[in-house]
């Protein structure tokens, strides 16, 4: 297009998720569905380690609290668009500025929660291998510098490849084949040679996904050779609980983002189920996978939704958010329950 011809476009279309338009109400509720729990989930994971004093205090539920936080944040960025776009064409505009800034938040959120990930392995590392030194190296301020220093690495990765991305010109069509504003999708309206967003796409992602995935894999192994010194078989499965949960979560965190971004001539299709799987369904096994099976957790659970229902002194009443919580939506503590009931049978099962 010869540039006295361009107009620079304002508005994109989000095409959204492939093979939803057929059946558009139902899966308008089970987006909705899945929404609503893993905020439900999440927010209570979250008020469960700020509420319980014990629990706030340790650095491996310190980072699980900014993991739900996360998460619930990572959730809200893409799914109310997706619910959008099914209620109607009108639904999947969106602004180019509003573009911009769903590019930079969803980056964001990604790469804090990738940055995040290897300091929890890092902190279960010195955990099981130096256990002795533990309370020492990981102490409430190191581990509150870790968690800032997760969020500010975060927010420059993403400032860096949002900039990349918006500095082409855009000015043909506007229809983007996926349904979020995210790098490869966005890059193919730019009417520029992308070949050099590529390469750094390829490059900054790719180096620091894979030496957060090394970084993570080296702490486990070495988790895992100190697991095997253990003497009574009570204290491996004790050590490999506590690390279990958390290396289940990696690995489904990153497998679709390394099959999105280092695939690039992936089809479309294929990228937008990868992508609500890391996006939709991660954040709702967050809980489940690392809550329901931490007996802390579950325990803390109990405590703090039995002290949100039963009339207690001012002295000995619930946190202010907890209460709040609990105001706001008596159904939750039963969905809690429920779960918490669902999972001890599986136990008593297995």
């Amino acid at each position: 297009m010869k540039p006295g011809n361009q107009t620079p476009v304002t508005e994109f279309i989000l095409e959204g998720l492939p093979n939803t338009r057929e059946l558009p109400s139902l899966f308008f509720l089970l987006f909705l569905l899945l929404y609503l729990l893993t905020l439900l989930g999440n927010t209570l994971t979250l008020l469960t380690v700020i509420c319980d004093p014990r629990l706030h205090a340790l650095p491996m539920y310190c980072f699980l609290g900014h993991l739900s936080f996360l998460d619930a944040c990572l959730s809200s960025v893409t799914v109310p668009k997706i619910l959008a776009g099914l209620v109607g064409p009108s639904g999947r505009a969106i602004s180019f500025g509003g573009c911009v800034a769903q590019l930079y938040t969803f980056l964001f959120l990604c790469s804090t929660e990738c940055f995040l990930y290897t300091v929890m392995a890092y902190d279960r590392f010195l955990a099981v291998c130096q256990p002795l030194r533990y309370s020492v190296v990981m102490s409430r301020k190191t581990c509150l510098w870790l968690a800032a220093g997760t969020w500010l690495t975060g927010s420059i990765h993403a400032a860096i490849q949002t900039f990349l991305t918006f500095r082409l010109p855009y000015c043909g069509p506007n229809k983007v084949e996926y349904f979020v504003c995210d790098i490869p999708a966005v890059l193919k309206l730019a009417c520029a040679d992308t070949a050099v967003n590529q390469v750094v796409i390829l490059a900054n992602i790719g180096a620091v996904g894979v030496s957060c995935f090394l970084l993570i894999c080296v702490s486990y192994a070495y988790v895992a050779s100190a697991i095997r010194k253990i003497r009574t078989a009570q204290g491996r499965q004790r050590a490999f609980s506590t690390c279990s949960a958390h290396l289940t979560l990696v690995l489904l965190y990153y497998g679709p983002p390394v099959f999105i971004y280092l695939h690039p001539s992936s089809s479309q299709a294929s990228d937008g189920v990868v992508a609500v799987f890391y996006t939709a369904v991660t954040p709702l096994l967050n809980p489940f996978i690392y809550t329901l099976r931490n007996k802390e957790m579950k325990k803390a659970l109990r405590k703090v939704l039995h002290s949100s229902r039963k009339p207690v002194s001012p002295s000995s009443r619930p946190c202010k958010p907890l209460r709040l919580l609990a105001h706001c939506s008596m159904g939750w503590p039963m969905l809690v329950r429920l779960c918490l009931h669902v999972e001890a049978k599986l136990h008593a099962e297995c």
